[in-house]
């Protein structure tokens, strides 16, 4: 078996979640820093194999695969144990929502291209900036607070989808001194899945030597 290959930058959330699923599921793989503030994910043998220029990428079988939820689509498709979502179509599409939560309406208006296009190109203010980021975190949270279950993991008994994509977010909410009083479930889901091996192994503090 070729050696599988993680190209990831220790803050990014998409990275952070593919790290804990590629944990989850107890597959091995060699990580390689890509700082995005050194630009090393613009550099031109990077953007050839990924056209965004995005992290993380996963170089696996042959492929260089980009974008964390297709990436972890992958890795369910290979590695079926644990299963990130259901086999149940309804099920399926549950998890799928409220991952996407995350995936699809908070991130990507928060992640570091855009804060520093509102910064260097809007000249905005540090404090506006985190206003904003502030902004868009509780505006998802509050929907998917609402689509939490009242007691268990969205997963229920073992992480799914929405759990992955839960823990890196709730990092970013508190990095940026999020208030997260309104969001008891989502508090109460993220404090047990940060006590499991697969998410501690892959939070930011350990995979980067200087914090």
């Amino acid at each position: 078996m070729t050696e599988i290959v993680l190209f990831d930058y220790w803050r990014s959330s998409a990275s952070y979640r593919v790290r804990i699923a590629l944990n989850l599921k107890g597959v091995s793989y060699t990580s390689v820093p890509t700082s995005l503030v050194e630009g090393q994910h613009r550099a031109p043998e990077f953007v050839a194999r990924n056209p965004q220029g995005f992290v993380p990428m996963l170089s696996i079988d042959g492929h260089d695969l980009t974008q964390s939820l297709a990436i972890i689509d992958y890795l369910d498709a290979h590695y079926p144990d644990p299963a990130m979502v259901s086999s149940n179509p309804a099920d399926r599409a549950k998890t799928l929502a409220q991952a996407l939560v995350i995936a699809a309406d908070i991130h990507p208006v928060n992640n570091l291209r855009i804060l520093k296009y509102l910064k260097d190109e809007l000249g905005q203010s540090q404090e506006a900036i985190d206003t904003w980021y502030r902004h868009w975190i509780i505006e998802g949270f509050t929907a998917l607070e609402a689509m939490a279950p009242a007691d268990g993991l969205f997963g229920g008994d073992l992480p799914n989808l929405a759990d992955v994509c839960l823990v890196p977010q709730m990092a970013n909410a508190r990095r940026f001194a999020t208030p997260l009083d309104a969001f008891p479930r989502l508090v109460r889901i993220d404090a047990a899945l940060t006590q499991m091996p697969a998410f501690i192994a892959a939070h930011p503090d350990a995979v980067n030597p200087d914090t």
